[in-house]
């Protein structure tokens, strides 16, 4: 049996980005479809793999991109949504110096932020939209847009894998769907 439908390596994955005070209510392996998400950092520079905080910095906003279906594990606390890669995936990175929004949208870098980190913890209140839609064999098609045109095209398969290493799949499952929709 794979380690990817393993319901102790999820909550472990999850568990590394969910913040103290906030407790996993619900987590699954799903698929990812396609993705992008967008940042602002500023009084930062990029390195090879991340952004570094730099108080002679400037402003880098980030576009982080994927359209090739892989592996990922989703699931909330009480106020954010988590999406974890299920294995280190490469993406599609474009990178600006130039900003001409609002200040307050811009995060300020306080400690090394790797790429990979970008793009998985996100509240709830910031989703703007969730589509659900039933899928092939039993599997719930999902796209989420956040109110800041970041998205998420899943899908949520019925069951977590073969040899029982994801018991509580199908109940997270529905609990998932059920908090995507009550955010609206």
């Amino acid at each position: 049996m794979s380690d990817i439908f393993d319901e102790t390596n999820m909550r472990r994955a999850l568990g590394n980005y969910i913040p103290d005070g906030e407790t996993l209510l619900a987590g699954i392996h799903a698929v990812m479809k396609e993705m992008k998400v967008t940042g602002v950092f500023g009084k930062c520079v990029r390195t090879e793999d991340g952004l570094a905080p730099d108080g002679n910095g400037g402003i880098i906003a980030l576009s982080k991109r994927k359209y090739v279906a892989y592996d990922v594990y989703i699931g909330f606390t009480q106020s954010l949504l988590t999406i974890v890669e299920c294995e280190r995936n490469k993406y599609f990175y474009q990178f600006s110096n130039k900003w001409s929004g609002d200040e307050g949208d811009v995060q300020e870098i306080t400690s090394n932020l790797p790429f990979a980190d970008i793009g998985t913890c996100f509240l709830l209140s910031d989703i703007q939209s969730c589509e659900i839609k039933k899928g092939w064999m039993g599997s719930v098609k999902c796209t989420i847009t956040m109110k800041n045109e970041n998205y998420f095209k899943l899908i949520f398969p019925k069951r977590g894998g073969l040899g029982g290493g994801m018991p509580h799949h199908a109940e997270y499952r529905e609990a998932i769907i059920a908090r995507l929709k009550s955010v609206l």
